[in-house]
């Protein structure tokens, strides 16, 4: 069983325990999610600072988090892993992922001895003291129920009258059991709390649950590999950007301008919108106007 992850506001860590394997096994007809427009730009690729150009980039990654980056098997995969590839292929650049610890990963590119982070990195004001960061996504808390139910999710109040499955210790059982005492008493909601997202997932499923509120990736991947089970309900809550990081140097500050170049290029070619359509992220779509440097908006 694997150690439980906390997860705080800043970086929303999945906790993941055995239950995480049905995840695994489900994500088989993703696992191949790939760079399917993405091609060499040289305008793009003259942006590398020239210290980075002609070798091989090292990118931290703390392969934990499906569907965004996860071990399947010695392979790391999931949506972090296809767009990185996908950037590398525009800017022609090679770079190997290193699975490591998260906690290490800022610490690592401010020594230099990784160029990129790139694992969920919610982009924050008190981060980008430390790091740069290439807003790339947009992540917060999504809702899924039974497919054809006539669940509603617009704000945390539709959730009253309701029994919600989500994950212990997480910021989605923070927000639910906060609402609770807020709820008619006509209307109480119901919070059962899980120790995964398959888990609760499984609670919607067997309807001892009307609705889950987990991380909105995770939400939308679980429906994408439900096979019509399930859907996603509303928008997402809470939403903030996720950011690549780089380092607080000259050479950190062009990799990020040219990381930025590159994922522009991704949009305007559609390799974007597929890695996400593919990994079930789709919900996660950042606006072109928002891709941009340290963008954060707390």
């Amino acid at each position: 069983m694997k150690e439980l992850v906390q997860r705080i506001s800043l970086f929303r860590r999945l906790i993941l325990v055995a239950g995480v394997t049905s995840l695994l096994v489900a994500s088989s007809g993703l696992a191949g999610a790939a760079n399917v427009y993405a091609r060499f730009n040289a305008a793009d690729a003259r942006l590398v600072p020239a210290s980075l150009r002609g070798v091989t980039w090292q990118i931290a990654t703390d392969a934990s988090y499906p569907p965004d980056e996860w071990m399947s098997g010695t392979k790391m995969v999931g949506l972090d892993v296809s767009i990185m590839s996908a950037v590398a292929a525009t800017l022609g650049v090679t770079f190997v992922e290193n699975n490591i610890t998260f906690s290490a990963i800022v610490a690592g590119i401010k020594s230099g001895k990784y160029q990129i982070g790139n694992s969920s990195f919610t982009d924050t004001k008190s981060l980008e003291k430390s790091v740069n960061f290439v807003d790339y996504f947009k992540a917060g808390e999504g809702v899924f129920a039974l497919s054809g139910s006539a669940a509603s999710f617009r704000s945390i109040a539709d959730l009253c009258g309701l029994t919600l499955a989500v994950v212990a210790d997480s910021p989605e059982q923070v927000t639910a059991t906060g609402e609770v005492a807020k709820c008619p008493t006509n209307e109480p909601l119901s919070v059962l709390s899980f120790h995964t997202d398959a888990e609760s997932e499984a609670a919607v499923l067997a309807g001892q649950a009307q609705e889950a509120l987990v991380d909105s990736q995770a939400a939308g991947y679980l429906v994408s590999v439900s096979k019509g089970r399930l859907e996603l309900v509303g928008k997402a809550h809470d939403v903030a950007p996720y950011g690549l990081a780089t380092a607080k140097t000259s050479t950190g500050e062009g990799l990020a301008v040219a990381l930025r170049a590159a994922l522009r290029t991704l949009v305007a070619n559609g390799t974007y919108r597929e890695i996400l359509r593919q990994w079930g992220v789709a919900q996660g779509d950042l606006p072109l106007s928002k891709m941009v440097i340290n963008g954060a908006i707390f």
